[in-house]
């Protein structure tokens, strides 16, 4: 068995395991399955167009920067450029963020530094759609407080990340 799942590999396993159990389910309990198809659907119907959005970001990112390039701005010698791209890429961007793991792998692939990836997933804490919500709720005082809190301190969660990961990876 463990060969079997060693040749193609735990995520291959997981999904057909995963649809077995909903085949079965399905052919047992037929009235749950259509409810469960359409939100599979809907969900599928939200997710496809940013998981294609990042790809394409990804090609175009592939197609017309060079590791070189990327490294300037984003790598481990970029300076305050990079923490700055860092701070504003999380705040402005939007979607799940999941959907953005892949173009930052990909980033980190070419060059970008874990400080900089782990700032820019705390910064998308912060979202400027929401801060007018955050202001009539809780004042601008809080706002402006806690949004300039979450900035320094993504910047500390950065450099502790980078301190632990390059610690692991001299082991």
């Amino acid at each position: 068995m463990k060969s079997i799942i060693q040749k193609i590999g735990g995520g291959w396993t997981f999904l057909i395991i995963a649809l077995l159990i909903y085949g079965i389910t399905a052919l047992v309990y037929p009235t749950l399955a259509l409810p469960v198809l359409t939100s599979f659907g809907q969900l599928m119907g939200k997710i496809l167009p940013i998981l294609a959005f990042v790809f394409v970001l990804i090609f175009i990112f592939n197609l017309f920067l060079e590791p070189k390039t990327i490294t300037k701005y984003v790598g481990r010698q970029s300076g305050w450029k990079g923490w700055v791209l860092a701070i504003v890429g999380g705040i402005i961007s939007m979607g799940a963020i999941y959907m953005w793991y892949p173009l930052l792998a990909d980033l980190k692939e070419k060059g970008m530094s874990n400080a900089l990836v782990a700032t820019f997933l705390y910064n998308r804490a912060i979202k400027l759609q929401l801060l007018p919500f955050l202001i009539y709720y809780f004042g601008w005082t809080f706002t402006i407080i806690m949004t300039i809190y979450m900035i320094i301190f993504s910047v500390i969660n950065g450099l502790l990340v980078e301190k632990f990961t390059n610690n692991s990876n001299k082991e």
